[in-house]
C-alpha cells in the first residue's frame, strides 16, 4: 500500500478530485467521513475546498483549522481558526478546538483556558470534559 505525506492511502485521494462537483455541505460532509478515518490530509484539502466554494461557511473553516492541527501546520490553524471565530464566534465547538490545537502544541496554559471558556459554555458536554482529563493528564506526566 502506498501512502502520501499524510500517511493516508493515495485510494482517498480520489474524493478531493471530485470535490469542484460538491455544495459545499457535500465537501464538509465528506472531509467529516476523511477526518474520522485518520485521513487528516485528504480531509484538509476536502475542508479547503470547501471553504472555497463558501468563505462563509465557519464549520468549513473550524474543520480546516483542526485538520492544519493533527498535520502540525500551526500556521494555517490559527489562520483558519481565526476566520472560524469571525463567522461563529465564541462557541463551545471553538473553544474546544483551539484549546486541543494548543494541547498538541505543548501550550497547556492556554489550552486550559480554551477548554474552561468551552467548559463554561456547555458543561454537560463529553467532549469538552474527555479534553480536559486530557489535559489534566498531560500536566500530571510533565510533573513526573
Amino acid at each position: 500500500m502506498e501512502l502520501t505525506a499524510f500517511g493516508d492511502t493515495f485510494d482517498g485521494l480520489k474524493t478531493v478530485s471530485d470535490v469542484e462537483y460538491y455544495a459545499s455541505d457535500q465537501a464538509v460532509a465528506e472531509a467529516m467521513n476523511q477526518f474520522r478515518s485518520e485521513n487528516y490530509g485528504n480531509a484538509g484539502a476536502l475542508f479547503y475546498k470547501a471553504t472555497q466554494l463558501a468563505p462563509n461557511d465557519g464549520a468549513a473553516w473550524l474543520g480546516l483549522a483542526a485538520c492544519s492541527d493533527r498535520i502540525h501546520r500551526f500556521d494555517l490553524a490559527d489562520r483558519a481558526y481565526g476566520q472560524a471565530f469571525r463567522l461563529i464566534g465564541p462557541t463551545p465547538e471553538y473553544y474546544n478546538n483551539v484549546g486541543y490545537s494548543y494541547l498538541l502544541r505543548g501550550k497547556l496554559q492556554d489550552a486550559r483556558s480554551n477548554f474552561l471558556k468551552a467548559y463554561e459554555l456547555a458543561p454537560n458536554d463529553p467532549t469538552v470534559a474527555n479534553n480536559l482529563r486530557l489535559l489534566s493528564s498531560s500536566v500530571k506526566n510533565l510533573e513526573r
